[in-house]
């Protein structure tokens, strides 16, 4: 199992699709920070905005890398299938279950370093986009904290649940359109239709625990909990579909 493993992290590494996604996600990052900022400096001059609420959302802004996390979990198992190889790899793994812990471990291996760097640029982002864009010094208070471990667990957690849709949907184009969607469209629409549902979908669940505010949303226990609920059954529908239909 150990050489299937390393096997499956090495392939991680392979081709461009780990880098691209981290730098558009950093990208996407500093820019939802310095907007943010600059609408915030005006904000705080009138009392609108206080320093604490800035710091606080400056360091939030880098929850958005936890999509990222996420498509690189679902390509690295729909690859597979858009080469070809994956009738190949379940031969080489020396079964299905194998194959899929492997990727799953792989996976979420990568999804803790993208909520590395996530967790590293939100800490640093008060000091270089509030400090350098504003007159302000930020504060970093108990909340921010809390915020930044919330930063890290959705980036973490996302992976997993990239990879299970992978191999759930195995075509790649539609695992990237229904992350896609779901994060961007869906979840947040069901959350303003219908409030009492849409707090229970993981997006938004996830949004609980980095601490968006919303007095709609779950506590953050109740969201971890819910979040682990959508993974358990993801995982399970992604492992009985593997093992029962036909590998191509």
């Amino acid at each position: 199992m150990r050489n299937v493993i390393a096997a499956e992290w090495s392939k991680a590494w392979t081709g461009k699709a780990w880098w691209i996604l981290a730098l558009i996600g950093v990208f996407l990052g500093v820019l939802a920070g310095t907007g943010f900022v600059a609408q915030a400096d005006a904000d705080i001059a009138a009392g609108r905005e206080t320093v604490e609420a800035a710091t606080d959302q400056v360091v939030r802004c880098w929850f958005m890398l936890m999509l990222f996390s996420a498509l690189f979990g679902a390509v690295s198992v729909t690859k597979e299938y858009n080469s070809g190889a994956i009738a190949r790899t379940v031969l080489l793994s020396g079964g299905r279950g194998r194959l899929l812990a492997a990727k799953l471990i792989a996976g979420t291996g990568m999804g803790a370093l993208y909520a590395v760097l996530a967790t590293a640029l939100a800490a640093a982002s008060p000091m270089l986009l509030v400090a350098g864009a504003t007159e302000h010094e930020p504060v970093w208070t108990g909340e921010t904290t809390l915020t930044l471990v919330g930063v890290f667990a959705v980036t973490l957690l996302s992976a997993p649940w990239g990879v299970f849709l992978g191999w759930i949907i195995r075509n790649q184009t539609a695992a990237v359109a229904t992350l896609l969607g779901l994060t961007l469209f869906v979840d947040e629409a069901l959350l303003r239709l219908l409030p009492e549902a849409g707090k229970f979908t993981l997006t938004i669940a996830m949004s609980s625990v980095y601490r968006d505010g919303k007095p709609e949303l779950l506590s953050v226990p109740l969201a971890l909990l819910v979040i682990a609920g959508w993974l358990a059954l993801s995982g399970f529908a992604a492992r009985k579909l593997f093992l029962s239909r036909d590998v191509i």
